[in-house]
């Protein structure tokens, strides 16, 4: 029978929160969080368990001409599918365990874009998203979640300044990692995919601003994942039932951020009320292209 992470792993967990030094609240000061390398090894045993013989990356030659631009200068954007909390891991682990130094160099480089509720709602669950360079943001999801409960106007209007100063500082910090050659992975959904609700493979219309600040991009699809949501307990991540599983990670050929949403936006007539919208729409479709293709060689095999 399949355990949950609280399950399996809680032998580990009071190390694991001795380990960890993030903060627990998010403002304009802390938004760039630099890697845990000793939370990072409590990671890497739930990753390297459930990682089933078979996983690997496809598209090798595109991580690396992805690398290679990055290192020429080029601004890189990672979009990438989300099934899981051990999507980024995994992904890491297999750059560094599959891809030789070219792999542990980007791997190195990558600085993902996380809601702060990664940092704010469970203190385990805090200690494992540090062990990953991360940016934090407040996302909308988030705040219109907090504007609903909100007690008065006067509490409402504080949450709204309190995520602009955070997502202020986190453009800040985002423009000062791709100057310092820095990749910015971010899951363009905004939330883990689950079954029977399509609202959550979405792809958000703000993703469409990060096409405008980057040069380049991949496409990374994520074919099988260690974790399954509990439908019974969706929001408590340590719930998630751990399983090992093929994981396939695919990355497309390098794409041209500017020239893919330029040309794109001009095949949209001029009576499109959201391009903005469409753009990452086709964007998503690309993935489940690129998801079922690799699905099909992966069930092939």
């Amino acid at each position: 029978m399949a355990l949950s992470i609280r399950e399996k792993y809680a032998d580990m967990f009071k190390s694991l929160a001795t380990a960890s030094v993030a903060a627990a609240k998010i403002d304009e000061t802390n938004v760039y969080q630099k890697e845990n390398p000793q939370t990072r090894k409590f990671m890497d045993i739930l990753v390297s368990d459930n990682m089933a013989e078979g996983s690997h990356l496809e598209g090798k030659e595109n991580f690396r001409a992805f690398l290679d631009a990055v290192k020429s200068g080029k601004h890189g954007l990672i979009l990438m599918e989300h099934y899981s909390n051990t999507d980024l891991p995994a992904l890491c682990y297999l750059l560094e365990h599959d891809l030789g130094d070219e792999g542990k160099d980007l791997s190195k480089r990558i600085v993902a874009i996380a809601g702060m509720k990664l940092n704010e709602a469970d203190p385990l669950v805090r200690a494992f998203a540090e062990s990953f360079t991360r940016v934090v943001i407040y996302p909308t999801r988030s705040l219109d979640k907090a504007e609903a409960s909100a007690q008065s106007e006067q509490e409402k209007l504080e949450e709204e300044k309190r995520a602009r100063t955070i997502n202020l500082a986190a453009m800040r910090a985002m423009d000062k990692c791709k100057r310092d050659g820095e990749v910015i992975l971010v899951f363009p959904s905004g939330t883990r995919y689950r079954p029977g609700h399509p609202e959550t493979k979405r792809g958000l219309r703000e993703i469409d601003s990060y096409l405008r600040m980057f040069d380049i991009m991949i496409l990374v699809t994520i074919n099988g994942s260690a974790l399954t949501i509990d439908v019974n307990n969706p929001d408590d991540m340590l719930a998630d039932i751990v399983a090992p599983a093929v994981q396939i990670f695919s990355a497309s050929p390098v794409i041209d951020c500017k020239n893919f949403r330029k040309d794109y936006l001009a095949t949209l007539p001029e009576s499109e009320e959201d391009p903005k919208q469409k753009v990452i729409d086709h964007i998503m479709e690309l993935f489940d292209e690129q998801h079922e293709r690799i699905e099909k060689l992966k069930n092939a095999n």
